[in-house]
């Protein structure tokens, strides 16, 4: 398997992931010019994790995203359903909980998790509105979500300008860096596929969370989305 179709077979993805896993962390940061470091940054500080608080990093990949929520003393959970992903995350850092798990039936009881948060990954599940309940099951009352995912520049000529990018430019620049090429193309794809800034709001009120806002980053590249589940 060397890409994954738009219709997000689960069991594509993950072989595509598998796939790509040993050089995906270094394979982003070369395609976003280094945002992606900022981007986590900005995700780490909306999740706001404090010493011994609960906290589920989805898509978790190689465990990257989760080390920010080790460091503020809180006690995070990586789950994704690439094992590829979850082996390369324990040759580097073994000491993390890293636990495979399918967006749409997570293996947590519920009310578990202070934060739930998911990073470039739920446009790459099948059933969207699915893992968003399944994300507030999981949330205690009062618990948070974030969500940060590739969105739609709100500027026009701005947008023009990056869907060029990534139709034109992006998939040369994956030959060059990337095991898996085509897995960048289905990327790229799916980004242009995915929903406006407004339209994913809807659907995370639609799963129950309240207080729904977002912020954009990098002119709308990334939307950072963020939700509260009542008390």
């Amino acid at each position: 398997m060397t890409r994954a179709s738009l219709d997000k077979q689960p069991h594509e993805v993950a072989s595509m992931f598998d796939g790509v896993a040993a050089n995906y962390d270094l394979t982003n940061d070369v395609l976003s010019l280094g945002q992606d470091r900022r981007w986590r940054r900005e995700v780490a500080r909306a999740v706001e994790a404090r010493p011994g608080q609960k906290v589920l990093d989805l898509a978790a990949g190689t465990g990257t995203s989760s080390l920010p929520f080790v460091r503020a003393g809180a006690y995070v959970v990586p789950c994704d359903f690439s094992l590829g992903m979850l082996r390369e995350g324990k040759k580097r850092n073994a000491w993390l909980p890293l636990t495979a798990g399918d967006a749409t039936r997570l293996p947590f009881r519920d009310g578990v998790f202070d934060a739930v948060t998911i990073s470039f990954g739920l446009r790459n599940v099948q059933d969207t509105d699915a893992a968003l309940r399944e994300l507030y099951r999981v949330t205690r009352p009062g618990g948070r979500v974030v969500i940060a995912e590739f969105s739609h520049p709100t500027w026009a000529p701005f947008r023009t300008v990056y869907e060029e990018y990534l139709m034109r430019a992006l998939p040369p620049v994956a030959r060059a860096v990337s095991s898996n090429p085509d897995a960048y193309v289905y990327l790229a794809e799916s980004i242009q596929s995915w929903p406006d800034q407004p339209a994913l709001a809807a659907r995370l009120q639609g799963a129950g969370w309240s207080k729904v806002a977002w912020r954009n980053l990098t002119g709308g590249i990334v939307a950072l989305h963020r939700g509260v589940k009542a008390a």
